[in-house]
């Protein structure tokens, strides 16, 4: 199928994760030119240099709205748009303290780092896609935003999801698309059978392949939907 996207340009912002790395791979075979970006200049080279392909890079904290707005500028600048976006930085799930998942502060920080973090790059990159009449725009989240069992993981993956629908509202039928990909666990050698209570797992490449189509131009129609990878919670509708 062809997703209608090559000589596209794709910001894939968390370009140097797991999640990250395998949606880079994913747009490069169709012809879409990608720019990775991430805090770490270091991380941005290595995951260059494993796709084996021409690819831009840029640094970019999304905790910092300068650092944002200076970021997105660089690529328009550089690449004349920015027609995909895709959100996959934040902190991993793993990475929280769970002696701290009821502390309003490390949940205040969890947010900021990833919902807020989400939306600081939104708003720098649509006003450009707006401007163009065509943008995907691709939210990582996770299924932990179904569950109980983190106070901290369920509120900022929540939020991304709320958020997210609300965006994909205030630009319907401008050509921009706004939709949110949830995983359960991540990993190169997922568990077949998943577990009652808890989301199935997903390899990085089931990941970018969803992502991949919510961004081609077949994907129009699509915008405000929140699609799980992976099975959706086992024994919950």
């Amino acid at each position: 199928m062809d997703l209608g996207i090559a000589g596209r340009t794709a910001l894939i912002v968390g370009g140097s994760g797991l999640i990250g790395r395998a949606v880079a791979a994913a747009l490069i075979r169709e012809d879409v030119r990608v720019v990775l970006a991430a805090r770490s200049a270091d991380r941005l080279e290595a995951a260059a240099a494993d796709l084996a392909a021409e690819v831009g890079t840029i640094t970019m904290d999304t905790r910092d709205t300068a650092s944002v707005t200076a970021a997105v500028g660089r690529v328009i600048t550089a690449e004349g748009a920015v027609d995909i976006l895709v959100n996959a930085a934040a902190p991993p799930a793993r990475t929280l303290d769970p002696a701290k998942d009821q502390d309003p502060a490390q949940v205040l920080d969890a947010f900021d780092a990833k919902t807020v973090g989400y939306l600081r790059v939104v708003d720098a990159v649509l006003p450009f896609m707006r401007k163009a009449g065509f943008g995907r725009i691709v939210n990582i989240s996770g299924q932990n935003a179904f569950l109980s069992h983190s106070v901290t993981g369920a509120v900022r993956n929540a939020a991304v999801i709320v958020a997210s629908k609300a965006l994909a509202d205030s630009v319907a039928g401008t050509g921009v698309t706004v939709n949110v990909v949830n995983p359960g666990l991540v990993t190169a050698t997922p568990n077949p059978s998943p577990q009652a209570g808890a989301p199935g797992d997903s390899t990085p490449e089931q990941v970018a392949a969803l992502v991949t189509f919510l961004a081609s131009a077949q994907a129009a129609a699509i915008s405000g939907e929140s699609l799980a990878v992976g099975h959706r919670v086992l024994g919950v509708q």
